[in-house]
């Protein structure tokens, strides 16, 4: 089926009058109202674009499991193994992660000495363990460990992409605990030999006992760090007395030592909960988007519901050091920001637990590692895809796994119409370029047509929804043309409006460049 003028008809006149009804009706605009997207790719993992939707909705999307990457099987890395960064550098992929044989003994919480550990990977999908020959363990040499001194717990490294930074100083790391005296700064050339930046922490007050992070903002042109807070909660010395619930904190810095504009993250529309890791950071396609991926901590006590979970013999284990390790759960949320303050949160789970078997639905499954990176598909010719990773096993036996997942390119959020058809028209934008991009999927009878508007929301002539050439298929760039084609460079720089009339459709994201 193809859409044309006397198929849209019938339902685009409803879809008027839904819009008219809902008081989406024009008016003058200052320049405040219109946002400017320049080349800008834009998702709808957050509202800030949206004017008006009819029939159609924001469509939350869930990573797809694939096989495990790793497995954290060494005598120096057990079951506690955690808190893992995952680096895209070039070809190379570089994980950091903690190992710890923690677990429970008699009733009693064990932990095991903490090292951080290295490993890498030429696609992202399969990890090796370098013999680095920096730390001793056990009286060897031999293995992948290359940190155990302060910041241990939580080192959490970036690759610095400011372009003031120094070679000496081409990565960078936050680390520490409150009894430690908060969060130190590392620096590092190559990335597995590191080093103090300065004695002294460089942020101290916050509860720190989580993975705390910081990254190069390219957008805001200044270092951001997230860190572990309490809803309230005072720091007395070293020693931090939580209250309320788990929450996260950031900071800026212009050179990374001297920290400011602390500020705990506030949200649109989420209730209160405790909230581990946060995961924020730059999205790589749309470096102004900062999202992040939080733990979400839940407990649960007994029920029968939890009983018939996974291992319940360990579980009750657990339960004998603490209610909480036997009987909380985790998983994975999604959210994402412009100003690195307020957040858009989805309330509904970006990473669920996912089918029951063993080492799943447990205290520490689904702490997505920070951050996302592109893979290749596993599917010949197909486009690149997003790859996310998060531990399972953890707290159980002497080793946990470490799995890889996976979503298409800006696959997070999309707009979704039925069957039955629906429309988005964004709020004002301007834009520079020529040609507009749509990252999108139909079925085969379904399909995209794009009319351009003036601010006030009259079709520009040579660009109505008339003449619009239907877009299918399921593509990450397929650039949109009208009968006269697909250059709107005329367009540039005024503010318009984007209407997407689509069916049995999702669009993921757009954004403007120039010809080919």
């Amino acid at each position: 089926m193809h859409f044309c003028q006397r198929s849209f008809a019938p339902w685009s006149f409803v879809l008027l009058a839904l819009l008219i009804e809902n008081g989406h009706v024009p008016r003058l605009l200052s320049a405040e109202d219109v946002v400017d997207v320049g080349a800008r790719r834009e998702l709808f993992i957050d509202d800030v674009l949206i004017g008006s939707m009819a029939q159609t909705r924001r469509q939350l999307h869930h990573p797809v499991p694939r096989k495990i990457a790793i497995t954290h099987d060494a005598p120096w890395e057990g079951a506690g193994c955690g808190y893992h960064t995952i680096i895209q550098d070039g070809d190379l992929y570089r994980l950091y992660y903690r190992g710890s044989a923690l677990g429970v003994e008699d009733g009693k919480l064990r932990f095991g000495k903490q090292v951080y550990c290295y490993a890498e990977s030429r696609d992202g999908v399969h990890f090796t363990k370098p013999n680095l020959g920096i730390v001793e363990y056990e009286g060897s040499k031999e293995n992948n460990i290359f940190w155990n001194k302060v910041g241990v717990h939580n080192f959490a490294p970036f690759l610095d992409t400011n372009p003031a930074c120094p070679p000496e100083a081409r990565f960078k790391a936050l680390g520490g605990t409150a009894s430690e005296g908060g969060l130190f700064a590392f620096q590092s050339a190559d990335g597995i030999h590191w080093s103090l930046m300065q004695k002294e922490p460089v942020v101290t007050e916050g509860a720190f006992d989580s993975q705390n992070l910081a990254f190069w903002d390219s957008s805001a042109k200044k270092y951001r760090a997230y860190f572990r807070t309490f809803t309230e909660g005072v720091t007395t010395g070293k020693v931090w007395k939580p209250a309320g619930f788990r929450a996260i904190r950031t900071a800026s810095s212009a050179d990374f030592l001297s920290w400011e504009d602390n500020a705990d993250l506030t949200y649109k529309d989420s209730p209160v909960e405790h909230l581990y890791t946060n995961q924020v950071g730059p999205y790589f396609r749309a470096p102004h988007l900062l999202v992040g991926f939080p733990t979400r901590y839940i407990e649960r006590g007994w029920s029968d519901s939890m009983r018939a979970l996974p291992q319940r013999k360990e579980r009750e284990k657990r339960s004998k050091a603490h209610l909480r390790y036997g009987t909380s759960l985790t998983e994975g949320l999604l959210m994402a920001s412009r100003d690195g303050v307020h957040f858009e949160r989805w309330n509904e789970a970006f990473l669920r637990p996912g089918a029951e078997r063993p080492d799943t639905w447990l205290y520490g499954h689904q702490y997505i590692a920070w951050h996302a990176v592109e893979t290749k598909s596993s599917l010949p010719g197909a486009a690149n895809e997003i790859s996310i990773y998060a531990p399972e096993g953890s707290w159980i036996g002497s080793s946990n796994s470490l799995r890889r997942y996976t979503l298409r390119l800006d696959g997070f959020v999309s707009i979704n119409a039925p069957w039955e058809g629906g429309e988005m028209i964004t709020k004002p934008i301007r834009f520079q370029g020529e040609m507009l991009e749509l990252n999108f999927a139909t079925s085969a009878a379904g399909g995209i047509r794009v009319e351009i508007q003036s601010d006030s929301g009259t079709p520009v002539p040579g660009f109505t929804l008339a003449e619009s050439e239907e877009l299918f298929g399921d593509s990450v760039n397929r650039t949109v043309t009208w009968k006269s084609g697909g250059d709107m460079s005329k367009l540039s720089g005024q503010a318009i409006k984007l209407r997407f009339v689509m069916k049995d459709a999702d669009l993921y994201s757009f954004r403007f460049s120039d010809a080919k």
